[in-house]
């Protein structure tokens, strides 16, 4: 486990994380709440059948877990344990198989952020332009420089994610921020 509710994942639980779907369905119950199979199914267009499997697979590695007390005869409602899953570089050599599918789950669901965002988009209330973009800034820093950048962002965005859902301030909505820091290094010949 790691600061602000954060699970750091390591090779072990990794494996219980390393699906799409699993990603997907942890990404909703972290954003909406608990829920049942039956509505992560109807969400997600999945089958109540890969939901519920796929559930008791996040719940065996302790993503989720089911929420007690709530529901009539034999509905579950579950819910995610952590607000943040964290994916360090030393799980990535350790697991990179693992890594690799996690990795391009989460991708996945970044770039089904952006589609969403620019359907959406046409119909972006006036005082919202401002506060939107979808731009890049391609840089060339050296390595020091681009982890004191990844600190730098960290940091601001502290200072916003304080805004949790109860303590947000009126007029607050959802805002999804990607960051991909992204280096293309290029290798010296023969190198």
């Amino acid at each position: 486990m790691s600061g602000n509710n954060q699970v750091r994942l390591d090779p072990t639980s990794l494996r219980g994380v390393a699906h799409p779907l699993r990603v997907r369905i942890l990404g909703v119950l972290r954003l909406d709440g608990p829920a049942t199979s039956t509505t992560l199914a109807e969400r997600l267009g999945l089958s109540t059948g890969a939901t519920s499997y796929h559930l008791r697979q996040l719940a065996a590695y302790g993503f989720v877990v089911e929420e007690t007390g709530r529901g009539v005869g034999r509905e579950r409602w579950w819910r995610a344990v952590h607000k943040g899953t964290v994916l360090a570089q030393e799980t990535i050599q350790e697991a990179p198989a693992e890594s690799e599918v996690y990795r391009r789950a989460v991708a996945t669901t970044y770039s089904d952020n952006m589609e969403r965002w620019l359907d959406e988009s046409q119909v972006l209330p006036r005082e919202w332009w401002a506060g939107s973009t979808l731009s890049d800034w391609p840089l060339r820093l050296t390595a020091a420089e681009a982890a004191e950048l990844r600190r730098e962002l960290g940091a601001l965005i502290e200072r916003y994610r304080s805004h949790s859902a109860p303590d947000a301030p009126e007029g607050a909505e959802l805002v999804w921020l990607q960051i991909q820091l992204l280096p293309f290094v290029r290798r010296a010949e023969g190198g």
